[in-house]
C-alpha cells in the first residue's frame, strides 16, 4: 500500500503536493494543517487521517485529535505532531511507525526496529528548510519510506 504523508501545511496546499500525491491509496496529515479546507482538498485525491497540531487552535480543528493510531498494510502506525511528547516506547507497544511534523525538518531514522518518519514541511517554506513530504510503502508488517521534495 502506497501512504501519502504530509505535514505542516499551514494553510498551503501546494499543487507540486497534489500532484506527488497523485495515485495513493491513503493519506497521513501530521498536524498543523492550518485551513479548514486542506483535509477535504486532500481527500479528493484518498482517504485522509489527520492530527491537528500547535497552530490548529480554531474550532475546525476540535474534530481531528492530538495523536492517533492506526493498522495500514500489517503495520501499526503512530501519528503524533511533535516527536518530543512521545512519553512511552513505540517497539513496547508493538508499533511498526511513528510518524511526527513540527520541526519542518524532513527525516527517515529506524531505532530499535521503528520507523521514524517526518515527511517535512509542504506549507510555506521556513528559513532554509525543503518544502517535501514522504511516499510510505507498506506491506506484510513491513514499511519503507522516501522523501519528495516538491520545490527546488
Amino acid at each position: 500500500m502506497r501512504i501519502g504523508v504530509i505535514s505542516d501545511t499551514h494553510g498551503l496546499l501546494r499543487p507540486e503536493a497534489e500532484a506527488r500525491l497523485a495515485g495513493v491509496a491513503r493519506i497521513l496529515h501530521a498536524g498543523d494543517i492550518g485551513d479548514p479546507d486542506i483535509v477535504p482538498r486532500l481527500e479528493r485525491i484518498a482517504p485522509v487521517a489527520a492530527i491537528r497540531g500547535n497552530v490548529d487552535i480554531d474550532d475546525w480543528a476540535a474534530a481531528y485529535p492530538e495523536r492517533l493510531r492506526l493498522e495500514l498494510g500489517g503495520c501499526d502506525i503512530l501519528m503524533l505532531h511533535d516527536l518530543g511528547t512521545l512519553a512511552t516506547s513505540p517497539a513496547a507497544e508493538g508499533i511498526t511507525v511513528v510518524i511526527s511534523g513540527h520541526s519542518h525538518r524532513p527525516e527517515i531514522e529506524e531505532r530499535a526496529g521503528v520507523l521514524f518518519l517526518n515527511p517535512g514541511s509542504a506549507g510555506p517554506r521556513r528559513f532554509r528548510l525543503p518544502v517535501t513530504l514522504a511516499i510510505l510503502d507498506v506491506g506484510g508488517g513491513r514499511a519503507r519510506a522516501e522523501i519528495q521534495h516538491l520545490l527546488d
